[in-house]
């Protein structure tokens, strides 16, 4: 049988996998689903995240790619960053979303025409209103300070003046689980309000994200049989049951999910879309894009780079670990039959396969990465067993090539003796000088090198001694090899491998570039943490170099 191609493989598995049945819900609970995302409102609420209006409408239009139904834009009411993106977003068209506008009901002093909160969500002009009211006795007594009557009258005339200007409303019942526990008929009477006054959705709020599953299942089947409009359910993570619950909800009949990319939002955050939405699709066949599935890995990296957030790589479904495989019996089967390691086609939300590099790795693993760099060796070329124990001794010495991929492919090239290097260290010396105590101290490089016939011999200083260091080793190289003037270093981390030792521990050095179309991981290790940072900066230039040949 002739070997296939892991494209070829790769599509024949998902093909395969089509084939798997998967328990249908009854007719009653299959309504048309609603993706309501609230990125821009509750996720903004996260510690360490702060969106301006423009990075807003960039994340609102890369939303709309991905198809949600409805795009919660901010509280027009509670700052000059939310006008303001009401204002840009009005220019921009949409093909999937609606922009929503957020708010609460009147304050007990004011009549709803004199409301400045109700005027702000008018003067936002968005087709829809997203108001939300306390369901909670004690919030009602305890932070309102009002009766539970006149709150339920301020549910009732807020969404009614509302609807008396054209719009439509959802209502948020917030804290309605913790509400619907402690009173369960004046929770129910919050919602009746609501609907009784024209709201078209009603969400069922965990605001505290307290609620575990089964007490969700119980509760949102007592109010489908009280409620009159379509349901919603907002689920916070306090519990790490945000995603769970969710579904839960859905699996009784609710037809909208709120939720953010990538789960974030105040406290604990929100219940993440980039898992609920993978699981609505692929595991409950519950169709709830319009054939955005793919970008879905695409969306959330965007709103991690604009939220200024480090990737979480073990996210499920968009995590760059999600279908990474490290273990040697794992990789052996996966590479023949992806489905006894993967419970989906990595394709299907825009991510990989990723075949790690490590000890662990074994034969298999090392010939599907060789294979990938078209380095061509069957399994019993005597070649190979040579490069397994390469790669064994670098990681015994403290070297990790899973985040270091540019390192590896480095070094399986010299191990195969096709590797030429595009320039020779001469030297290099980096000094830090502090001549005042309150000063700041200066840090200089000095590098010299070899390339071709002609010597270069420069200096620079930087920020620090890793940042002079790089300068000097790119003014080094650049009028040679011009193309790194687009190298950006994007990450730097220092391990200590072993601390027994004190300050003469090895140190393992991870250093991530990229340029405008790529990114790639490179790895130093010794006792000296500058030799270190040379050995990964001068693999990051020779990677770069190296895929421009």
């Amino acid at each position: 049988m002739a070997k296939q191609s892991p494209q070829a493989r790769n599509a024949r598995q998902a093909d395969e996998r089509k084939t798997l049945v998967v328990p249908r819900l009854s007719a009653e609970r299959t309504a048309a689903l609603e993706i309501y995302d609230t990125t821009l409102r509750d996720g903004a609420q996260a510690e360490d995240v702060s969106f301006s209006a423009e990075d807003k409408v960039r994340v609102a239009q890369k939303l709309d790619e991905l198809g949600v139904h409805y795009i919660e834009g901010g509280w027009p009411g509670a700052n000059p960053k939310d006008i303001e993106f009401f204002r840009m977003i009005k220019a921009i068209p949409f093909k999937h979303a609606s922009v929503i506008a957020f708010g609460s009901t009147r304050k007990a002093s004011n009549s709803v025409s004199k409301d400045p909160n109700l005027k702000a969500l008018l003067a936002a002009e968005t087709k829809t209103i997203t108001l939300f009211g306390k369901t909670w006795s004690l919030h009602v007594t305890d932070a309102l300070g009002i009766s539970l009557a006149k709150n339920l009258e301020l549910i009732g005339d807020s969404i009614a003046y509302l609807k008396s200007k054209g719009r439509r409303v959802f209502y948020d019942a917030e804290h309605f689980f913790d509400g619907y526990k402690t009173n369960p008929e004046y929770a129910l009477n919050t919602v009746r309000e609501a609907v009784e006054a024209g709201a078209e959705r009603v969400i069922l709020c965990d605001t505290n994200g307290g609620t575990m599953p089964w007490e969700i299942r119980e509760i949102c089947e007592v109010v489908r049989r009280e409620c009159a409009v379509p349901l919603g359910i907002h689920a916070h993570n306090d519990c790490e049951m945000a995603v769970a619950n969710s579904l839960i909800a859905i699996e009784t009949g609710i037809v909208q999910v709120q939720g953010t990319i990538n789960g974030i939002g105040e406290r604990c955050g929100n219940a993440n879309l980039c898992s609920i939405i993978p699981n609505l699709e692929l595991k409950m066949r519950r169709p709830a894009l319009n054939d955005g599935l793919s970008h879905l890995k695409t969306v959330s990296g965007f709103v991690t780079e604009i939220a200024n957030h480090m990737p979480n790589k073990h996210q499920p479904y968009v995590g760059d670990s999600a279908f990474a495989h490290k273990g040697g019996v794992h990789i052996h089967a996966v590479l023949k039959n992806a489905a006894t390691y993967e419970h989906i086609d990595p394709a299907l939300v825009g991510n990989r396969q990723r075949v790690l590099v490590s000890d662990y790795a074994g034969r298999s693993g090392l010939l599907e990465k060789l294979e990938a760099y078209g380095i061509k060796l069957t399994k019993d070329h005597a070649k190979l067993q040579e490069l397994v124990d390469t790669l064994k001794d670098h990681e015994n010495q403290g070297y990790q090539f899973e985040g270091a991929e540019g390192s590896f492919e480095l070094l399986m090239r010299k191990a195969m003796a096709t590797h030429k290097p595009s320039f020779q260290l001469l030297g290099y010396r980096v000094i830090v000088e502090k001549k005042q105590e309150t000063g700041a101290p200066l840090s200089e490089a000095t590098v010299m090198v070899k390339v071709g016939g002609v010597i270069e011999h420069t200096a620079a200083v930087g920020a620090g001694p890793v940042n002079a260091l790089d300068h000097a080793l790119r003014k080094a190289l650049e009028k040679f090899y011009p193309q790194l003037r687009e190298v950006k270093l994007l990450d730097y981390k220092v391990r200590v491998l072993a601390a027994n030792k004190g300050t003469e521990s090895k140190v393992r050095v991870l250093i991530e570039s990229g340029d405008h179309k790529d990114k790639w991981g490179t790895v130093g290790v010794s006792e000296n943490i500058m030799e270190a940072t040379w050995q990964a900066l001068a693999d990051s230039i020779e990677y770069k170099l190296l895929a421009k040949d």
